[in-house]
């Protein structure tokens, strides 16, 4: 009986002496990634992390998806003027940040920015029937991806990218709403996420986009033919972080997307 006792005292104190030993590891970076391909804060040992890594995550997991960032706004949100149709701009940072500092967003347009910085396809398809259908547009030009590959909310693969755009087009499609599906933007390097060298993937996934748009009765964008270097990259007049549009970065895309709106609302006409 004392036996058996102290073989329980045992292997509990080493279950316990595993899982403390485990908390103090750093998290295994999938097979085949690159550790600079992903947040460091998801990888680190927990008693690294700084009190202001901790707020931010703890921030971050409090609404993962940011469904709070526009749900007043939504509520808030007036009837498109008589005669004209809403078309609603879904991304991050880089639909976020167009109409300010300079790059004004389609003034007279019954468009509607719905982006939030740093978000990924992943949260995208969790918001999108908050942010998108709820609000009964005609058109959802969606332009995502690029943080999936700079690893904001973990490792995502292209097939797991893929498949968060397939499934907010097939949603807003079953709603009635023509989908505008925009190539991602050309970026050489993330500079929160040096080393990563996305260009490769960038075209990839471009290359997937396209297709899959012009197979499934979607509105192509491509705005990556338009801003390329020879890097795979934006220039500085572009972007000056090499990610973030410029007003001339602006300047490029909008009458792109204008175009591709046009094309959706002509398709959508009997």
């Amino acid at each position: 009986m004392r036996f058996a006792v102290r073989l329980v005292l045992a292997t509990t104190l080493a279950l316990a002496f595993a899982a403390v030993a485990k908390a103090e590891s750093p998290v295994p970076v999938p097979e085949g990634v690159a550790p600079e391909a992903i947040d460091s804060r998801y990888l680190a040992v927990p008693a690294m992390l700084t009190p202001g890594d901790v707020a931010s995550l703890q921030h971050l997991l409090a609404d993962w998806a940011q469904l709070g960032r526009y749900r007043k706004d939504n509520a808030a949100l007036p009837p498109p003027p008589a005669g004209s149709r809403r078309v609603v701009f879904y991304g991050d940072s880089i639909t976020e940040g167009w109409g300010a500092n300079g790059a004004p967003f389609f003034p007279g347009k019954p468009y509607v920015n719905r982006g939030i910085s740093g978000q990924t396809t992943a949260q995208m398809l969790l918001r999108f029937r908050q942010d998108v259908i709820a609000l009964h547009p005609a058109v959802v030009v969606i332009l995502a991806g690029t943080n999936d590959l700079a690893g904001n909310t973990g490792y995502a693969t292209l097939a797991m990218i893929e498949d968060n755009l397939r499934s907010m087009t097939e949603l807003a499609q079953a709603h009635g709403i023509r989908v505008v599906l925009s190539s991602v933007l050309p970026v050489a390097d993330y500079p929160w996420r040096p080393g990563v060298r996305p260009a490769a993937k960038v075209r990839a996934l471009n290359a997937w986009l396209r297709d899959y748009a012009r197979a499934h009765d979607a509105t192509w964008l491509d705005y990556h033919a338009a801003m390329s270097n020879a890097e795979g990259g934006l220039d500085a007049r572009l972007a000056a972080d090499g990610v973030h549009p410029t007003p001339a970065g602006y300047a490029v895309m909008a009458p792109l997307a204008q175009a591709a709106v046009e094309e959706a609302l002509r398709i959508q006409d009997p």
